[in-house]
């Protein structure tokens, strides 16, 4: 029965942590048993199965208790095969969407060697618009992911591909997360590729692009600046957030005005 195989995947997490804390007496359960019923189940027949399955990997690798040679050995070849070009459009949807919210669970080796080339593939796929969104609207999660080199060596081409995308909600989604993207990115890159492309997602002749591109405009401007003295910087779930200063903010005659914003916005909040 399907609902079995959904409430065996959601008692994997606890039993796992319950394993972990235990790990003297009981050194490989998880890994000989619950693993492998965990990679199973992301490609059982029943996509509520599935979902449940999905649900649980992420818990784990938040949890951090799957080990590095689980992932790139059992975890990513099947996540590959699903996301073959020659794959079912379902299980594909779900593969990409897991890639994505693997990726900054990972090493930057793992996602690097092993998921990118096929995230640049999936960025292309003609056949379904779903995963070309799903890869824009994580597009800035996966740079984060890879670092600066790769972002522009491999990335930066898809990134053009995406913003130019004959489906408007794609555009959309690349440029909600331009700023993101950005930020990845070395201040030559914004200024001669990044900087024209937000110019054609901000003339675009679609009304839903042109507004999240000029609700992104602010953030992507920031990225400009230089974080030591400007204090701006990303948090990891993608937000522009203000550093504190390292010095007091007196003991400098030109301070710039959003100090101010800061000051009374701590202020409240103690």
């Amino acid at each position: 029965e399907p609902t079995v195989r959904t409430e065996l995947m959601e008692q994997i997490p606890p039993i796992a942590i319950f394993l972990q804390e235990s790990r003297p007496k009981f050194p490989t359960a998880f890994f000989e048993y619950l693993m492998p019923i965990v990679v199973r189940y992301l490609t059982d027949v029943n996509n509520q199965v599935r979902k449940a399955g999905q649900e649980a990997l992420l818990i784990l690798l938040e949890q951090d208790l799957v080990s590095q040679s689980d992932i790139e050995n059992k975890v990513c070849p099947i996540l590959l095969d699903l996301s073959a070009p020659d794959s079912d459009d379902e299980y594909k949807v779900e593969a990409v969407n897991i890639i994505c919210k693997m990726a900054s669970m990972l090493s930057r080796t793992t996602v690097e060697h092993i998921l990118l080339p096929r995230f640049c593939e999936l960025c292309s796929d003609g056949k379904l618009f779903q995963v070309r969104k799903i890869c824009a609207a994580n597009f800035g999660d996966i740079c984060n992911a890879v670092g600066q080199e790769a972002t522009e060596r491999l990335l930066i081409p898809k990134f053009f591909e995406l913003c130019s995308d004959s489906v408007w909600g794609m555009r959309k989604a690349c440029a909600e997360c331009f700023m993101a993207v950005s930020y990845t990115t070395s201040p030559e890159v914004r200024r001669s590729k990044l900087s024209p492309l937000f110019i054609s997602l901000i003339s675009d002749t679609c009304r839903w692009v042109r507004q999240a591109a000029f609700q992104s405009l602010g953030p992507f401007i920031s990225t400009f600046a230089n974080p030591s003295s400007a204090g701006l910087y990303i948090r990891e779930d993608g937000t522009l957030s203000i550093r504190p200063p390292t010095q007091d903010v007196n003991s400098h005659s030109c301070q710039p005005r959003n100090n101010t914003t800061f000051m009374s916005s701590t202020t409240n909040a103690t």
